[in-house]
């Protein structure tokens, strides 16, 4: 099986082409297999390029433990790099079919080569039935943290991080939890990022960030990823966190998310109320996988 290794700031997936060859018969166990870091290629996941019915091509994402995925902020824009310089649909604008619905994205091309690429993110889901989460409210903006059996670290080792103890939940195609605090670094994600992603009142497991406020334009994050763990950059995430930053009076409309693997530009529309994502897209190299 031919792939392609590409990433979104460091969230790097494996790309399989759909289009023109068939697809792999287990695509659930091939990314668990083919993301491994010591024994595959090593990725947060596999995308697949399919086709579509309604759009220029279909998405399919699987995380690297094998679940399937709605939408990734950072795969999508290496899949039009793909498309576009593979010559599957040759076009600054493209329309992409994803667990989110079709997503139009802008491509920057100089000398035949994609650089940036703006994604119509469409407009957040803010109801928790839609996130989905189980915390009440019309919308889940600075919610105290619930109690629940593994509960009481988590909160200690929160508080020890200077963590506010509010939550906010966001989903931009996927679900977001959104915790603001004074030194990301000090967060440790590898403790609480699992038991939070797994809480029993995000029945879909949930993405989580932590995020310091820079200035009303600026923030630096961090993210474990439901299915993956931690993360160089989340695009749905950061795309959750200035739905975030407004929710909570925070920060504006326009924001620099600043990630560790480098950083986004976001802006929350007043105008469509779409959020909207620019970032790069970069190819890292081809291989031949030999069980697909």
């Amino acid at each position: 099986m031919h792939f392609t290794k590409m990433h979104g700031l460091g969230n790097d997936y494996v790309y399989v082409d759909c289009i023109r060859k068939p697809p792999p018969r287990d695509p659930a166990g091939l990314s668990r297999r083919i993301s491994d870091r010591h024994f595959g290629v090593g990725s947060d996941g596999l995308i697949l390029i399919c086709p579509s019915e309604r759009a220029d091509v279909r998405m399919r994402i699987f995380n690297a433990d094998g679940s399937e995925g709605e939408m990734c902020g950072n795969g999508i824009r290496c899949v039009a790099k793909y498309v576009y310089e593979r010559g599957i649909a040759a076009k600054a604008r493209l329309t992409v079919e994803t667990g989110r619905g079709v997503l139009t994205l802008d491509l920057t091309v100089k000398g035949g080569k994609v650089g940036l690429v703006r994604v119509d993110m469409g407009e957040p889901l803010l109801r928790p039935a839609e996130i989905p989460t189980t915390l009440g409210g019309e919308r889940v903006v600075n919610v105290p943290l619930p109690d629940w059996p593994e509960g009481l670290a988590v909160k200690e080792l929160l508080a020890a991080a200077d963590t506010e103890a509010g939550l906010t939940c966001v989903c931009t195609g996927n679900p977001h939890a959104i915790f603001y605090c004074r030194d990301v670094a000090k967060v440790p994600l590898e403790t609480v990022g699992p038991a939070l992603e797994n809480a029993p009142f995000f029945p879909r497991r949930t993405n989580i960030h932590f995020v310091h406020v820079d200035g009303p334009g600026e923030v630096t994050m961090r993210t474990w990823e439901r299915g993956s763990g931690i993360t160089l950059a989340c695009g749905t995430g950061a795309s959750a966190v200035c739905v975030a930053g407004v929710l909570t009076g925070r920060t504006g409309r326009k924001l620099v998310a600043h990630l560790p693997g480098g950083d986004l530009q976001l802006e929350w529309s007043e105008t469509d109320n779409y959020v909207y994502k620019t970032g790069p897209a970069v190819e890292v190299f081809d291989g031949e996988w030999p069980d697909a």
